[in-house]
């Protein structure tokens, strides 16, 4: 009975306060209110908040709760025991994917790695500029700036 006097009350407050917003032209936001505020009537007129009170006020209920708690620290408990290893018992250590059909290897050949390079690590290495060179594109690109 008090969750309904209460839900009442606020969508009363509601839509008065959408009438205020309505008054002062603002009809799209009123609109809105007026939306949020008739919903807590409508919980109480189809039962939804008698049950929620219903369910709240009950022991069993949070003793089902709490087993619930329980079940999932305890699921949760077992994963990270088990992704740690030490509930593996009988079965073997999983080997690494990387590690399936290869063989040992600790480094790879230097010439593995040319083809990675695409083109450059065959181009010859470009040769010095001349001195008064070297910045001759960096000059360019401040003068370019007024700097």
């Amino acid at each position: 009975m008090l969750a309904e006097t209460i839900c009442s009350a606020v969508s009363a407050a509601g839509l008065g306060i959408a009438a205020l917003t309505a008054y002062r032209k603002r009809f799209l936001a009123a609109t809105r209110i007026a939306a949020y505020a008739l919903v807590p009537v409508g919980l109480v007129m189809t039962g939804v908040v008698q049950w929620l009170s219903g369910i709240v006020f009950k022991p069993t209920v949070w003793a089902g709760f709490a087993v619930l708690g329980l079940a999932w620290l305890l699921f949760l408990t077992t994963r990270a025991i088990e992704r740690r290893g030490a509930g593996a018992g009988d079965r073997p250590a999983k080997e690494p994917k990387a590690a399936k059909g290869r063989p040992d290897r600790e480094a790879v050949a230097p010439e593995a790695s040319v083809p990675s390079l695409g083109g450059a690590a065959r181009r010859k290495p470009a040769e010095p500029a001349a001195p008064g060179e070297d910045f001759s594109d960096i000059e360019a690109i401040l003068k370019k700036h007024g700097i």
